[in-house]
C-alpha cells in the first residue's frame, strides 16, 4: 500500500510532492547539488544526511564506522560501497568497530 502523496511548497517557492515528512525539495536538490568532490557522486538523500550530519569531508566520513553511517536517517545499504570506494580512492576507511 502506497502512501499518499501530498503537495508541498519549499521556502523557495517549487511545488512538489511527497508522501514523507521529508522536507527536501527536489527542485533545489539538483541546483545545490555539488559539481565536484565526494559529495558530488552520492545520492541526493545520502548527501543531505551526511552535509546534516557535518559530515562534509571524507577525512571527517572515516571517523565513522559503516554501522554508524548507517544510522543516519537518508543513508541506505546501497550508498556505503560508493562510500567505501571513495575513501579509499584517498588512502582513508571506515573507522573500525571498537577503534578509538
Amino acid at each position: 500500500m502506497k502512501a499518499e502523496k501530498r503537495l508541498r511548497f519549499c521556502e523557495k517557492g517549487h511545488r512538489f510532492y511527497k508522501s514523507t515528512d521529508c522536507p527536501s525539495c527536489p527542485t533545489c536538490d539538483k541546483e545545490n547539488k555539488p559539481t565536484s568532490g565526494f559529495l558530488s557522486k552520492l545520492s541526493s538523500p545520502a548527501r543531505n544526511a551526511l552535509i546534516h550530519e557535518g559530515i562534509d569531508t571524507l577525512h571527517e566520513l572515516s571517523k565513522y564506522t559503516e554501522k554508524d553511517v548507517l544510522k543516519i536517517h537518508g543513508i541506505g545499504p546501497a550508498s556505503i560501497p560508493m562510500m567505501r570506494a571513495l575513501l579509499e580512492e584517498e588512502g582513508l576507511s571506515f573507522k573500525r568497530e571498537g577503534e578509538n
